[in-house]
């Protein structure tokens, strides 16, 4: 058990900043150059702009908005706005103009901290209808002398709200917001993907925060000497759990890359020992790894799948079960392809790799584990402050979430299947107090202290299988229930589709809508000498139709008879966060798409 101070964030960081004032907290890349940042630095740089924040007007308990990919800046703006008693609220960088609008109104935003003229461009277009917000501070001020002086006088530089921080003689406001906060306030302000209607802002105490905490280090096996790089929206409770929450609990490394463009590259410099991925990151690995493999010699190709034969039987075991024989196949293929494989995509020296917040395909998941890469499902919501199950690395069993962590109590409520399943329920302190200004919503997920989590669990073997959100399930005209993301995961693990959106609610049979991913079925025509120009000319050609058939009959023979994708369309564009069709995390708004593609569902089944 995991014994954790009673300190919020802002009081563990000023607790650091004593007792590991010379440790490098973290370390950002500017220009090349890993520029690191000392426990002391972190929380003196954080103060002077929490300082500033208050000589700009920030009141007591304010709300402070941040858009920006992640970055130094945004963890300080988080961190000071926590050491003078305000509360966060991410904005996701990705968004268009009327969904910041949406959060930035919804969420009571005092002062915005923007990334660059870009953000701030969204925020000036939507400022008539944002009658709270004073003042935008603004990361990279490059192009901003371009804007007129009334536009000017509502903008500061970053540097300069930390220079009138540093400035100010009078630090009460720190030490009494220090000394005035409980674990019971509100820190963050974490708003939902919003896939099925506007995104609700889920409200995540400081107790939320440290209750969550020890289940997730005893889970993963951190410590004070685990690294990490930073780069999924930071407004999303998955990275907060392992940029924030773990690291100024455990005093553990933090790495800043150039840019999420430069992920790749980051890794293999850092060679992090705990990486985060969303399902679509190692959908796109395993699409990459596939592509060098088409386009390699016919020795390492060989090479290639002699090792993953050998090592195929070892996905489903743990390291302290293999025989001799299996340490043996695995040292023969380690030395002569998986080592250059795992420093080819970064990841090495990684002890833990996760992949959690939507499901992944079985197969992408033993793919990696094939490779020797330590790789566990984990599961979570933003209303349980992140991580709440996960694998014991010594017992994996693809396909489940593992089990739940310390300090969650867990039920399954009873459901109508037959088979055991049912909406999974839990309660703890990692969960959350509620939803800003919608206390029906609040009700509605909150009931006698448990979490109505709106996913439908079974329990195989001691751990837990996600079978779908509870509002996902399909019934069709034949009255049969279906799991859409089984039918779709089990297409998705085909390196040439990218998403399929399965129809069956009410209808005779399943069809779908797929789209193909457009870098490796590109490179599958490329080498076949099929000439198209873009997306639409590729999905068109017949040959691509073909390809795709013969995936979908694949992934066909490994479903039960009912569950069979009879029809499908393929897509001509890719699916869009700025047509409403996916989430800034890149999940599906399903009556989105079926009202956009209404006429292409109907022709299936005609």
């Amino acid at each position: 058990m995991h014994t954790l101070p009673e300190l919020t964030l802002p009081q563990m960081l000023a607790e650091r900043a004593r007792s590991d004032a010379s440790r490098v907290a973290i370390r950002q890349k500017d220009f090349g150059i890993w520029k690191p940042t000392t426990w002391a630095r972190y929380h003196e740089r954080a103060s002077h702009f929490g300082l500033g924040l208050v000589q700009l007007g920030l009141p007591r308990g304010g709300h402070v908005g941040v858009i920006s990919e992640n970055r130094i800046e945004w963890v300080l703006a988080q961190m000071g706005a926590g050491l003078v008693g305000a509360v966060t609220v991410g904005v996701y960088p990705t968004s268009p103009t009327p969904e910041v609008a949406y959060v930035v109104g919804h969420a009571d935003i005092d002062i915005m901290v923007c990334e660059d003229q870009e953000q701030t461009d969204k925020l000036l277009a939507a400022l008539p209808g944002l009658p709270r917000l004073k003042k935008i501070i603004v990361m990279e001020t490059k192009g901003l002398r371009s804007f007129p002086p009334a536009v000017r006088a509502l903008i500061a530089s970053f540097d300069e709200v930390e220079r009138l921080g540093a400035e100010a003689r009078d630090r009460t406001p720190i030490d009494e917001a220090l000394a005035r906060q409980t674990l019971d306030d509100v820190g963050l302000m974490i708003y939902t993907s919003g896939s099925t209607g506007k995104p609700k802002g889920a409200m995540v105490s400081y107790r939320n925060i440290r209750g969550v905490v020890p289940g997730i280090v005893e889970r993963l096996g951190l410590d004070a000497g685990t690294s990490h790089l930073s780069y999924l929206p930071l407004c999303h409770v998955a990275e907060q759990m392992l940029t924030s929450f773990v690291p100024l609990y455990l005093g553990c490394l933090v790495h800043f890359g150039e840019s999420i463009r430069t992920v790749q590259e980051d890794l293999r410099e850092v060679a992090p020992t705990m990486f985060l991925g969303v399902p679509r990151i190692w959908e796109k690995l395993h699409a990459a790894i596939s592509i060098k493999m088409q386009e390699t010699g016919p020795l390492r190709r060989l090479l290639f799948q002699r090792a993953l034969a050998a090592c195929a039987p070892l996905a489903d075991k743990p390291r302290t079960q293999w025989s001799l024989g299996e340490r043996l196949a695995y040292a023969a293929s380690y030395w002569s392809v998986l080592r250059a494989l795992q420093n080819f995509i970064g990841l090495r020296e990684v002890r833990v790799a996760l992949t959690g917040a939507a499901p992944i395909p079985p197969d992408v998941v033993r793919f990696f584990r094939t490779l020797g890469l330590p790789l566990i499902e984990v599961y979570g919501l933003t209303e349980s402050t992140g991580m709440v199950t996960g694998h014991r690395p010594d017992q994996v069993i693809v396909g489940t979430v593992g089990v739940p962590t310390e300090g969650v109590q867990w039920r399954i409520a009873a459901g109508n299947g037959g088979d055991g399943s049912g909406e999974l329920q839990i309660r703890g302190d990692m969960v959350f107090a509620g939803y800003y200004k919608n206390p029906e919503a609040t009700a509605q997920t909150l009931q006698d202290g448990w979490l109505h989590t709106g996913d439908v669990v079974r329990e195989e073997h001691g751990q837990l299988r996600i079978v779908d959100r509870l509002k996902d399930i399909m019934i069709t005209a034949g009255g049969k229930n279906l799991t859409p993301s089984e039918i779709e995961n089990t297409m998705k693990s085909s390196p040439y589709i990218k998403e399929c959106i399965v129809v069956a609610d009410g209808r005779r049979f399943v069809a779908a809508l797929v789209q193909i991913d457009y870098d490796t079925v590109g490179q599958w025509a490329e080498a076949r000498r099929i000439a198209f120009t873009h997306f639409r000319s590729l999905a068109e050609t017949p040959q691509v139709r073909e390809l795709i058939d013969t995936e979908i009959a694949q992934g066909n023979a490994r479903l039960a008879q009912v569950s069979h994708v009879r029809r499908f369309h393929l897509l001509t564009k890719e699916l869009d966060h700025d047509d409403g069709e996916v989430t800034a995390t890149m999940k599906l708004r399903r009556s989105s798409i079926y009202k956009t593609y209404a006429p292409e569902i109907e022709a299936l089944y005609q």
